[in-house]
C-alpha cells in the first residue's frame, strides 16, 4: 500500500471507510490462513509435542516408580473418553497460535503503521520485538521452574500421596505457567513506556521500591497457579531485577537529554526530585 504522505505523516487518513475495512478484511484472512496452517503443523507434529511437554512431568518422576509412572514412561492418567481428542486439539490451538504469531503480529503492524508518523513507529516496533522477546524469555523459565514447582507439590502433602495427573489438568497447568511468567516479563515494558510517555516519573519509581518489592511478591504470589516457595522466587526476583533496570533507564534518559539541552545552549529543564543519581 502506498504511503502518499511520506515517511513523515500517515496515509491512513486518506484512505476511505470501504478501503479501510478492505484492508482490515485482507489482514483477517492472512492471519487466519496463518492460524490454521499452524494448527495443521501442530496437529501432526502433537506425539513430538506432547513429549515435549511432558518432559519436566518426566524429570520428578521417582526413580523406583511402578505401574503408570514407570520410568521412562511418564504417562499421564485420562479419566475422560473424549479427553484425548480434547487435549490433541488444544495443543494444536495453543502450538498453532504460537506458530503463527509471527505472521500475527506482522498483520497487525501492516495494518497500524501507515496510520503512524515514523517516530510512532519506531516506538511501536521497538515495543512489539521487546514485548515478544520478554515474553519468549518469561515462557523459558517458567518451562525451566516447572520441575521445580512439580517436585515441590508432588512432596509437600507428605509420602503417603501419589501423584497422578490427568493430560488436560497437566497442560493447562503448564499452559498458565507460561502465561505468568509471560506477563510478569512485560513488567518492564510497562514502566519504561510509562517513563517515555510522562506518566510514570523516575524519581517516584526511585521513592517507592519498599512497597515495589512488596507488591511485586505479592502479584507473584496471585499470578503463579502454584502458589509455591520456589516459582515465587523464580518470577519475583527477575520482576524486581527488571524494575531496577527500569529506574536506571529513565535516570540514563534524563541525563541524556540533560547534555543533548546543554549542547544546544538551551537551559536545563528542572530537574526530577531525586532524579540526579541511583541511591
Amino acid at each position: 500500500m502506498s504511503d502518499p504522505d511520506g515517511p513523515e505523516g500517515p496515509s491512513r487518513g486518506r484512505m476511505t471507510l470501504i478501503e479501510h475495512l478492505t484492508e482490515l478484511r485482507r489482514r483477517l484472512i492472512v492471519s487466519l490462513i496463518a492460524l490454521a496452517c499452524g494448527f495443521v503443523a501442530c496437529w501432526v507434529l502433537y506425539p513430538q509435542i506432547l513429549d515435549f511437554l511432558t518432559a519436566p512431568y518426566c524429570e520428578v518422576v521417582p526413580p523406583d516408580a511402578e505401574g503408570l509412572d514407570a520410568p521412562g514412561s511418564c504417562r499421564l492418567l485420562v479419566l475422560d473418553p473424549l479427553e484425548p481428542f480434547a487435549v490433541r486439539v488444544s495443543v494444536a490451538g495453543y502450538g498453532g497460535a504460537a506458530l503463527a504469531m509471527p505472521v500475527l503480529l506482522w498483520q497487525a503492524w501492516r495494518f497500524v503503521t501507515p496510520a503512524l508518523y515514523r517516530r510512532e513507529r519506531l516506538f511501536a516496533l521497538a515495543f512489539v520485538v521487546a514485548a515478544s522477546l520478554l515474553f519468549a524469555g518469561g515462557a523459558a523459565l517458567a518451562f525451566w521452574s516447572i520441575p521445580r514447582a512439580l517436585g515441590f507439590l508432588a512432596t509437600v502433602g507428605g509420602e503417603d500421596l501419589v501423584s497422578f495427573f490427568s493430560p488436560r489438568r497437566y497442560l493447562s497447568f503448564v499452559v498458565k505457567m507460561a502465561l505468568a511468567f509471560g506477563l510478569g516479563f512485560e513488567f518492564p515494558i510497562v514502566l519504561i513506556f510509562g517513563q517515555i510517555a510522562g506518566i510514570v516519573p523516575t524519581a517516584a519509581l526511585r521513592r517507592v521500591r519498599p512497597w515495589a518489592a512488596v507488591g511485586i511478591v505479592v502479584v507473584g504470589a496471585v499470578i503463579t497457579p502454584t502458589g509455591d516457595p520456589f516459582t515465587l522466587l523464580a518470577l519475583s526476583v527477575p520482576m524486581y531485577a527488571f524494575y531496577e533496570i527500569s529506574i536506571l533507564f529513565g535516570v540514563l534518559r534524563r541525563r541524556r537529554k540533560e547534555r543533548e539541552e546543554a549542547a544546544e545552549g538551551r537551559p536545563a529543564a528542572a530537574v526530577e526530585p531525586g532524579a540526579g543519581g541511583l541511591r
